[in-house]
């Protein structure tokens, strides 16, 4: 009996020593694959093969002795175990996370980069211009400006900054509203010259539309502000890109919804007053930590003070109509030197 207990004994020590062995690069690929449910999926965002990761998995579940997830036709689903192993891991990569942010940053340090996501027409023709200005001042502090529409994650180190149109929901996040953004239906003065622009929304079957699909961006709000079931036939062009929408709007392609600020910068377009409007909010979010970095500090209180309300009216809650705004958006724009529209479109 002593025999068998011993035995026991060895036995149970060496699978604690087999799952000690647990890679710590395989939990992270579980976090993965629990978060897109599927192998291919995660496999594509980690840059793997569909293959390699399942068989990370399958190393990952042999070694601590249980099935993580349940695999059906359908993706993956979470088992008993997975569930109750998924908060802990979680927890490791969040710790994790705060290592390399500790190391990343100084508490008094001014010098250094800073990484800023926003969405692509904020970041391009509002941030950018007036970051010049900014690097004069703070010429030891390299702000690493990253523009599109996927939502960087600042928990997990995507971003030490991020501009985005939904507040997340991170309790380690420090969340504050910028500003709103109003999305008006704008053409270019050639197309109404050409075409004119509908008065109604009736009169929207006789134009074309240039939709924007991406991530942050509501795929149903274009029909639902128009108050029609579909936008079959009148979608004319259809692009993931902000700057795109710009671009064709600006060449004559057709009626394009975007935000009021565009035209407050001078873009030569023409407002279609179809009583319908749209708007989305600008939440500026970084992680606790970071609220000990100066250059960090500054780099949030710079871009608070360019949002700002009181003094840019076009981030108001209260909607102003596009042609109110170019008066009052005159002294913005000359105070960091845009005198001039920049222009996507070649002149």
């Amino acid at each position: 009996m002593q025999q068998l207990l011993q035995r026991g004994a060895a036995m149970m020590q060496h699978r604690n020593e087999e799952s000690l062995d647990a890679s710590w690069d395989d939990l992270k690929l579980f976090l993965a694959c629990a978060k897109y449910k599927s192998f291919r999926n995660a496999a594509e965002e980690l840059g793997l093969t569909s293959t390699t990761l399942m068989r990370r998995i399958d190393r990952l579940e042999e070694s601590i002795g249980c099935k993580l997830f349940l695999r059906d036709q359908s993706g993956l689903t979470l088992s008993d175990e997975g569930t109750a192993m998924i908060s802990d891991v979680s927890l490791m990569e969040r710790h994790a996370f705060n290592v390399f942010r500790r190391a990343s940053r100084s508490s008094n340090d001014t010098a250094g980069t800073v990484r800023v996501a926003v969405t692509e027409g904020p970041g391009n023709f509002w941030i950018l211009p007036r970051l010049i200005d900014f690097q004069k001042t703070y010429r030891k502090i390299t702000v690493d400006l990253r523009c599109a529409m996927e939502q960087a994650d600042v928990a997990r180190l995507e971003s030490d900054i991020a501009i985005q149109l939904e507040p997340p929901t991170n309790p380690d996040l420090i969340v504050a509203k910028l500003g709103r953004l109003h999305i008006y239906p704008f053409v270019s003065k050639g197309y109404e010259s050409l075409h004119g622009v509908p008065a109604t929304l009736a009169e929207l079957k006789n134009h074309r539309i240039v939709k924007q699909s991406a991530p942050q961006v509501d795929d149903t709000a274009y029909a639902r502000i128009l108050g029609l079931k579909s936008l079959e036939g009148i979608v004319g062009i259809k692009t993931n890109s902000s700057i795109g929408v710009l671009y064709a709007v600006e060449r004559g392609a057709g009626i394009g919804f975007l935000p009021t600020v565009s035209i407050a910068l001078g873009a030569p377009l023409v407002a279609v007053d179809l009583g319908a409007s749209h708007h989305a909010d600008l939440w500026l979010t970084y992680h606790k930590e970071f609220r000990s970095s100066e250059r960090h500090k500054i780099v949030v209180d710079w871009l608070k003070k360019i949002f700002d309300p009181k003094t840019y009216p076009c981030f108001r809650d209260e909607f102003i109509h596009p042609n109110a705004l170019v008066p009052m958006m005159a002294a913005a724009r000359e105070s960091v030197g845009l005198t001039g529209y920049i222009a996507t479109a070649p002149t």
